[in-house]
């Protein structure tokens, strides 16, 4: 178990680590996304943002955003189950709304299981609240519709005033270790 501060290197997701990404995505989700659906988010790069997290060589997690005009979609996040809990997916999220941010965003959106608690407490911290439920939006494989999970609908709104930069600021000088950004921040 890894007790001492990581130091995490944020980079974008490029066709290289998509075999490390689905490593971690059919450990951690019961529907995982396949190879192509990763390449043909990555194509799109005008409205789509993925980033991997990396422990030295290692991915470790990543996550996706999609652009619709002013509002901001997380599309997926995923963190290696042998390394949760050590603020990786915090990383992530600031990665993910910087990104928004520099694509012009105004507000952001995302869906998570009903039964997530922990990433609910996450999105918390950067201000989402919840705006509803999408009943079996998760349809698990093989499954009927009574074994599929809700989505609780959450939004965070004026990620563009100064109150939600300093909430961001606040967050990033909370982590502990280092983030290091691969290329250079356009934000």
């Amino acid at each position: 178990m890894i007790t001492e501060p990581l130091t995490v290197e944020i980079a974008a997701m490029r066709r290289r680590h998509v075999r490390s990404v689905l490593r971690i995505e059919q450990q951690v989700y019961p529907r995982p996304w396949s190879h192509s659906l990763f390449l043909s988010e990555l194509a799109l790069r005008a409205t789509r943002s993925y980033f991997v997290a990396r422990v030295g060589r290692d991915v470790v997690g990543y996550a996706g955003l999609m652009m619709t005009a002013e509002d901001g979609h997380i599309t997926t996040i995923a963190i290696d189950p042998s390394l949760q809990r050590h603020k990786l997916g915090t990383r992530l999220m600031v990665a993910l709304v910087r990104e928004a941010l520099a694509r012009d965003a105004l507000n952001l959106t995302l869906e998570v299981r009903l039964g997530n608690l922990a990433a609910q407490h996450l999105y918390r911290r950067f201000g989402f609240a919840p705006v509803g439920v999408r009943k079996n939006y998760y349809q698990e494989a093989g499954s009927s519709s009574e074994q599929a999970e809700d989505a609780l609908v959450m939004w965070v709104h004026a990620v563009d005033a100064p109150e939600y930069s300093a909430l961001l600021g606040s967050i990033e000088r909370s982590i502990p270790g280092e983030t290091v950004y691969e290329e250079p921040r356009r934000w």
